[in-house]
């Protein structure tokens, strides 16, 4: 029988899990809600991840009992080197397959990408992360803790700055901006003052600032200069974290793929896009910009067939995994999360399931968890770059990615305290 893989891509707000065969074959996807173990703690990650494995086996008709060769697992959460070794002595108590690979899920985004041995990823969504790797096997990453360990940016803090900058230039504590008639518009209230009390009293719910973002560039595009400078400086923060993870490995002068990735990248937003690509050329002149246009479980799917196969995957079998999960409707997807194509469904431990299928032609793509942060009435989802790597891939050579690899065994899981 041809070995069986597990692919799991876990994001701050949904999780995919893919079911296939070492020769490319998808058998399945399953899909359901955050798999983080900063939200849920690590018990509950993985009890996320028992449903949807059992969800995904299921449908995809591979009894219990049936072995799956490699299990490879990359969540968001996993930052820490102490993190990634908790969460792979959690997974591998489990009875998913006979050996797994660990890490956190950067470095899926970062294969789904490119193929090139020497590469570094930038994710921008709902925050920022980096990670970066080399063919001899050196890795570099960030710790990612938010404003405690340095991080600046992303969707979410452009977002709490936009409206800051809105209330400051509306009263005069800041210089005046185009993001004050914006904002109180946005919200359909007359001022950005009567906006921050409707938070503060629970008549606008917290989350709801998060939509400033799209709005953030769409000033920024009509020159705004309170706006620019907010872009103006994420696109620093992005390219400080190219610049530090390449000098790191030894890439500044040498010939790299750089992988730009998340919602607020996916959406080429012209002044932040064109300020990066400008400052990549000016800081490593050798270095490739990829933007990357397939979802990061087509990265976990890879990384699980390179680590079977001992070295990289054959580019028939890379092309047809990443055909197979470019647009599926997911078998299995937590109920408020959207989806799309109509499908019978079933209820499964408060997922939803149904048949592995692709979309009809000109269906939307699965997209990853911060599409919010995309270009409104564009195209925030469509993943499209002006680089000829834009495909997804380069055709070159590759290596197996980072990650723990080991066989299960049985061990006590050490603890984690829920974020």
């Amino acid at each position: 029988m041809t070995a069986l893989f597990l692919a799991v891509d876990g994001g701050n707000s949904k999780t995919d899990v893919v079911l296939g065969t070492a020769d490319g074959r998808v058998l399945g996807i399953a899909r359901g809600g955050t798999s983080s173990p900063h939200s849920l703690g690590l018990p509950g990650a993985v009890r996320v991840l028992d449903t949807l494995v059992a969800a995904v086996r299921a449908r995809a008709g591979v009894p219990a009992g049936t072995p799956v060769d490699l299990a490879a697992v990359y969540l968001a959460g996993a930052d820490l080197p102490v993190e990634v070794d908790r969460l792979h002595a959690a997974v591998a108590d489990r009875d998913w397959a006979r050996r797994y690979v660990v890490d956190n899920d950067c470095f899926a985004l970062l294969r789904a990408g490119t193929a090139a041995p020497d590469a570094v990823a930038v994710v921008c969504g709902a925050g920022n992360n980096c990670v970066g790797r080399t063919a001899d096997g050196r890795t570099a990453r960030f710790p990612s803790l938010g404003p405690i360990s340095g991080d600046w940016g992303g969707g979410h803090d452009l977002a709490d700055h936009t409206l800051r900058e809105a209330a400051r230039g509306e009263d005069g504590r800041g210089e005046p901006t185009g993001l004050t008639d914006a904002v109180a518009r946005h919200f359909g209230r007359p001022t950005v003052e009567s906006v921050s009390i409707a938070l503060h009293l629970g008549d606008l719910p917290r989350h709801a600032v998060h939509e400033l973002t799209p709005l953030l560039f769409d000033v920024a595009t009509a020159g705004d200069p309170v706006a620019l400078r907010l872009v103006r400086r994420q696109a620093d923060e992005i390219l400080a974290q190219h610049r530090v993870a390449a000098a790191r490995l030894g890439l500044t002068d040498a010939p790299h793929a750089l992988v730009l990735g998340g919602g607020v990248l996916r959406a080429r937003h012209r002044v932040l896009h064109e300020r990066i690509l400008a400052g990549a050329a000016a800081q490593t002149p050798r270095a490739e910009v990829t933007v990357v246009t397939d979802p990061p479980v087509v990265g976990a799917a890879l990384l699980a067939l390179d680590a079977l196969h001992g070295g990289p995957a054959p580019l028939d079998t890379e092309r047809g995994v990443r055909t197979a999960l470019r647009d599926p409707a997911p078998t299995s997807l937590d109920p408020n999360l959207k989806t799309s194509g109509e499908r019978r469904t079933e209820t499964v431990q408060g997922l939803v399931a149904g048949p592995f299928r692709r979309e009809e032609p000109g269906g939307p793509s699965m997209a990853h968890e911060d599409e919010q942060f995309g270009q409104r009435g564009g195209d925030h989802g469509g993943h499209q770059g002006n680089h000829p790597a834009d495909n997804g891939m380069h055709e070159d050579q590759h290596r197996r990615g980072p990650g723990q690899v080991g066989r299960r065994q049985q061990r006590a899981v050490p603890r984690a305290e829920p974020a």
